[in-house]
């Protein structure tokens, strides 16, 4: 029977599935030749990186030796440092009318910062940076459960994770150029989690192939033996086995590129069968990684372990060759006359014993000479150790919480400090680049899961008087243009207010001095610069009434709308609102006659007999007042046809 032939016996669906067979088995060709590249260019340093745990853990070592905390130290005065220093997003329209837009998602991202749990996951993915170089969060869910329905973060373990040995980092530049064109990590799902993930696009397939069986060089499995080790524990990987419905399977997720798109496949069965596939829409790879010490042109970069490991080592070893010296001054070795002791049994140690000797008891039995005291050069090398480590991370004593060793004045105490907040204002920074990654992706998950007029948020806003609920749709929270996003840190936003407010207060104290002066807005800015919301602001500065009506104008100016003025509102405060409503025609054109109000005011002052109140109780009643007697003439008003 020819090839022919037997094709056209073959129903569609069974050319379907050869096809897809096919399909599989090339990109699983694929995927197994990326991920032995991968594998073998790595798999050195990720045991390297792992034996390092020993040292931070300190667990692992002979029960008679002492080991030295240099590395958990100066790690810890670190991480507490970067970590501490929370990282504020704002986020900023780019085009007119997206102000609210934007002030919705700086609200909805401090709301989902609770609810993703990001304290914890900054944590991890801190932790990791910190000790491996580089830190990988995986930002690719939306969980559309009520209550939630928000993007999940998953902090991804760095001794799993293989990656394109030519690349820089996970997205490269603006161009891409440098970005990694392959890589994956192993993760251990059951059966039961996998189905609830089955079915639908970017789902699981395939799960009646799942076999239960181990890789033969699983990072997985190698990464949680170590890190028992570490903390001296037994590793029981292999009673796995007996388990039957929570048994967890090994599969490899990797993330490549087919047929030039972005693709995630999962794989199983030592990379024999897909179980899932998933094409990513983004142009970029939904991972980011948060560098500690980068270097240019370079993926790992420069982690603290790579500082302080061999200080560490050192340290150890001397501090157990001072305790061996110790321990050897109270059992010392000694020297003893054969002819006058005939019997070494007498050396044994007793209370009250004597032992008998032929002839002068002098050097019959004396202690070995050695060194009795820890000389200068170890102290000096000490200290060499605990300088370099605290210079290379800038983590010096008082930084520690620990009295500084040497004496310093309290202007040497600053500087140092001082430098320190440099050089840590200097991680925090660039850390800053992956946390404007974080939320650029976070604000790409809802534009891309948030289905219109169907899914709603309820968000909690605190007010000075009451907690506030605000309903966000996706019609108020994507724009056509995507935002800027400003990440800020904690502490240098915190100075840098300080000093703003300081700076400010002095010039206000001489403005003030001037009766034109716009006291209001002084007011409020000193408010805004002292940390107090927009809702407390307007409790402490009410709106007055030329503020609330040019408010209401505002909305029709907006849309391009006519609205006549009045000659007798204050018009530098219908300017200063007027402002806050775009650039239209109408806009424009009802500034001009607030614009050339002023100037008849001040041209022709007789015109404009009764003074406008500027606020509070005044002006209300000036609303209520009675018309004057004489209005201004015609000629002195501006056209109302421009407006």
């Amino acid at each position: 029977m020819s090839e022919e032939e037997t094709t056209e016996e073959l129903t569609e669906e069974e050319i379907q599935s050869l096809e897809e067979e096919a399909k599989d088995a090339k990109q699983l060709e694929q995927i197994d030749a990326e991920y032995n590249l991968c594998y073998g260019s790595q798999e050195n340093k990720i045991k390297e990186s792992l034996k390092r745990l020993r040292l931070f853990n300190n667990q692992s070592r002979k029960k008679d030796k002492v080991g030295d905390p240099l590395l958990f130290t100066v790690f810890q005065t670190v991480f507490s440092a970067l970590y501490e220093d929370r990282l504020n997003v704002t986020f900023e329209g780019n085009e007119e009318g997206d102000e609210a837009t934007a002030e919705n998602l700086t609200e909805l991202a401090k709301h989902d910062y609770r609810v993703m749990q990001k304290d914890k996951v900054d944590h991890d993915w801190d932790w990791d940076a910190c000790f491996f170089g580089r830190g990988l969060l995986l930002l690719n869910e939306f969980d559309r459960t009520e209550g939630v329905m928000s993007p999940v973060p998953e902090v991804i373990d760095p001794m799993t994770f293989l990656r394109d040995p030519n690349a820089t980092s996970v997205n490269g530049d603006m161009r891409g150029r440098g970005s990694m064109r392959f890589g994956g990590r192993e993760i251990g799902l059951t059966r039961a989690q996998m189905e609830d993930l089955e079915g639908g696009e970017g789902g699981f397939f395939n799960l009646d192939k799942l076999k239960k069986n181990k890789e033969i060089n699983s990072l997985n499995a190698e990464a949680r033996q170590l890190r028992k080790e570490a903390q001296g524990t037994q590793d029981l990987t292999t009673s796995e086995d007996a388990l039957d419905n929570n048994y967890e399977y090994t599969l490899l997720e990797w993330f490549t590129h087919i047929d030039g798109k972005k693709v995630i496949i999962t794989s199983t069965n030592g990379r024999k069968t897909i179980v899932r596939r998933q094409e990513l829409k983004d142009d970029r790879w939904c991972i980011i990684d948060r560098p500690l010490f980068p270097m240019a042109h370079d993926w790992d970069g420069v982690s603290i372990p790579d500082l302080i490991e061999d200080k560490q080592r050192a340290r150890a070893k001397m501090i157990n060759l001072g305790l061996d010296a110790a321990i050897s001054d109270l059992h010392p070795m000694y020297l003893y006359n054969k002819k006058k002791i005939r019997n070494k049994r007498d050396l044994d140690f007793a209370f009250n014993k004597a032992v008998g000797v032929d002839g002068d008891v002098n050097n019959a039995y004396m202690p070995m000479q050695k060194a009795t005291t820890v000389s200068s050069q170890v102290q000096n090398i000490f200290g060499i150790l605990d300088t370099a480590a605290q210079k290379a991370v800038a983590a010096p004593d008082v930084a520690q919480g620990v009295s500084p060793t040497q004496g310093r004045t309290l202007g040497e105490t600053e500087l140092v400090a001082s430098g320190r907040s440099a050089r840590m204002g200097l991680a925090a920074a660039i850390w800053g680049w992956s946390d404007k990654d974080f939320w650029r992706q976070w604000y790409f998950l809802y534009k891309e899961h948030f289905l219109d007029d169907i899914d709603e948020k309820v968000i909690r806003i605190s007010s000075p008087l009451s907690t506030k609920w605000r309903t966000l749709d996706k019609a108020n929270l994507v724009s056509r243009l995507d935002p800027d996003i400003t990440i800020e840190s904690t502490k240098v936003s915190e100075s840098k207010r300080a000093r703003e407010f300081q700076e400010f207060s002095t010039f206000a104290q001489v403005a003030m001095q001037d009766p034109e002066t716009n006291r209001r807005y002084l007011n409020r800015r000193l408010g805004k610069l002292a940390k107090l919301k927009t809702s407390e602001l307007l409790l402490v500065f009410p709106p007055t009434p030329d503020e609330i009506i040019a408010e209401d104008e505002n909305e029709n100016l907006a849309d391009n709308k006519f609205v006549e003025g009045n000659s007798f509102d204050d018009h530098i405060v219908h300017m200063e609102v007027h402002q806050k409503a775009g650039t239209t025609p109408a806009v424009l054109a009802h500034i001009q006659f607030h614009k050339q109000m002023i100037k008849n005011q001040k041209e022709f002052p007789e015109a404009f007999p009764q003074e406008q109140p500027q606020e509070g109780l005044e002006a209300s009643t000036a609303i209520n007042a009675p018309e004057p007697t004489q209005a201004p003439s015609a000629d002195l008003l501006a056209p109302t046809a421009n407006i």
